[in-house]
């Protein structure tokens, strides 16, 4: 059997050509955060309207420059408030920069929040077609794997109950077949490697693989360093906002474990 580390070792014809399929341009991304706790929208409307609300700037990203190639696996680490979410968020779109661009090159897959989007008044069936044209597929091409994606999720018993019934673990199923539906050009996965059961993992993480087997670009931010050395071919950690190192996933992730003992 197959493990990450003989999937990941080598990288794939793809990535050795050094072909570029995000870009990343003096990116900085700034928040506009309280300077006091707020309890309701109502005393924030009224202290908007009298002028009395103040903020302090908070640079979550600061001046990030990185190029991401076809068909790599690199992975983002870092503390937490680091900035990594907040990086994913502005590639997959989710979020503009303040300043610079984000160049790309493919069709996103984001794994960010397994589910987001869905309605939980809806079928499992309706939700699916839902997430699918929030991704960008229209009717006809969930038609095409509505039937894989039941499957994938093993729903086929509860596909058209309210979500609302469901319990968290059959969410996050369904939100993962439909995010993973069609082999993407870049996949984004945020933290969610551990979602559902042991088998639902390892089914999960067997899909990811076979997807960067086929030339899926794969960007994986993860506490777990073992698992980040062992899956990754570069990894860049970020500290504070800002990008500190790039490069080698063991040099970098030992140069973080030393500056974090």
């Amino acid at each position: 059997m197959l493990t990450a580390s003989d999937v990941y070792a080598n990288p794939p014809p793809a990535a050795a050509a050094r072909e570029p399929i995000v870009l990343l341009e003096n990116v900085s991304v700034q928040y506009r955060v309280p300077k006091e706790r707020i309890g309701t929208f109502k005393e924030y409307a009224i202290r908007a309207l009298q002028r009395r609300l103040q903020f302090m700037k908070f640079l979550a990203l600061k001046d990030v420059n990185l190029t991401i190639y076809r068909g790599e696996v690199i992975g983002i680490i870092g503390n937490n408030g680091a900035g990594k979410s907040t990086m994913l968020k502005v590639i997959s779109r989710v979020l503009r920069p303040t300043i610079g661009r984000v160049v790309l090159y493919g069709k996103i897959a984001p794994l960010l929040e397994l589910g987001a989007g869905f309605h939980p008044e809806l079928s499992g069936r309706e939700n699916v077609y839902l997430n699918g044209a929030l991704l960008g597929y229209n009717q006809a091409e969930m038609d095409e794997v509505f039937e894989s994606i039941v499957d994938f999720a093993e729903l086929r018993d509860f596909i058209d109950a309210p979500v609302r019934t469901y319990s968290s673990g059959m969410y996050a199923r369904l939100g993962f077949a439909v995010a993973t539906a069609r082999i993407p050009e870049i996949l984004i996965v945020d933290e969610i490697l551990s979602v559902g059961d042991e088998s639902f993992q390892k089914k999960s993480n067997d899909l990811m693989q076979s997807f960067q087997k086929q030339g899926t670009t794969v960007l994986i931010v993860s506490h777990n360093l073992t698992k980040i050395q062992e899956m990754c071919q570069r990894v860049a950690w970020l500290s504070r906002g800002e990008l500190k190192m790039v490069g080698d996933p063991t040099q970098v992730v030992q140069a973080y474990r030393e500056d974090n003992p």
